[in-house]
């Protein structure tokens, strides 16, 4: 697994799901997540997003079609190559680590969903001199929303996590990461098993790293991927849904 030199574990899953990705029935819900996020954050057309870890472009490229103008962001130079493929006017995608993003103040808002980025530095190769480096990724995240900006991120519930635990899974109940031992399939079909690594949050860590990162929180919802309905946090649903604005 890459991690010594800077890389990302996540790298090596991209490169070999590629397409196939979008085979995956979490990201069967791409437009009704937009909707929701669109009228939680009262956007409106020709406002520029930033899309942080994210993957082949799915979001970003709905917002695209929209009118907003949108730049995408995502470690794996194979998701990136995916979402530049016949992007729209208006969609912009970059190859960058999360953990050294450098935007300052330069979005309307910003989002990562799908624990593109947030959620996703737990594993091999997290940056041992950073005490948390999820809430070092928030702390980028928020730093790229202009003051009063949206900021819209999706982050693991531990406590679904802990409570439906499969047969495959490991939870750290020291550091909130959750090790799952899985087969990915390609286009091809061609089978490879492999370690997913995932940090899971409590609605009151969550509080915690969006005050400190500087995000006034306006809700914290349980959803599941197509669903981003409007409810407070429960143990029924495996993601929390954060909703903010950067600080003035």
């Amino acid at each position: 697994m890459p991690g010594g030199d800077g890389g990302h574990w996540f790298e090596e899953v991209a490169d070999h799901l590629g397409a196939a990705y979008l085979r995956y029935s979490f990201t069967y819900g791409t437009v009704s997540e937009v909707d929701a996020i669109v009228e939680a954050l009262d956007l409106r057309p020709g406002q520029r997003i930033l899309d942080v870890g994210c993957g082949p472009g799915r979001h970003a490229l709905e917002l695209a079609g929209r009118g907003f103008q949108v730049v995408g962001i995502d470690i794996s130079s194979t998701f990136i190559d995916l979402a530049r493929d016949g992007a729209p006017p208006g969609a912009t995608f970059l190859v960058g680590d999360a953990r050294r993003m450098e935007f300052d103040s330069e979005f309307d808002a910003v989002i990562s969903l799908c624990q593109g980025a947030f959620g996703l530095a737990g594993g091999p190769g997290s940056d041992q001199t950073v005490m948390d480096p999820d809430g070092a990724i928030l702390e980028r995240i928020v730093a790229a929303a202009r003051p009063g900006g949206g900021v819209v991120l999706s982050a693991f519930s531990a406590y679904f996590q802990v409570r439906f635990l499969e047969d495959g899974d490991t939870f750290d109940a020291g550091t909130g990461v959750n090790l799952e031992r899985t087969v990915l399939r390609d286009l091809e079909g061609v089978e490879v098993e492999t370690d997913l690594w995932t940090t899971c949050f409590t609605p009151r860590e969550l509080r915690l790293l969006c005050d400190r990162a500087g995000l006034e929180l306006t809700g914290i919802r349980s959803v599941r991927p197509g669903d981003y309905a409007d409810r407070p946090p429960d143990l029924e649903h495996p993601e929390f849904l954060v909703l903010g604005r950067r600080r003035s």
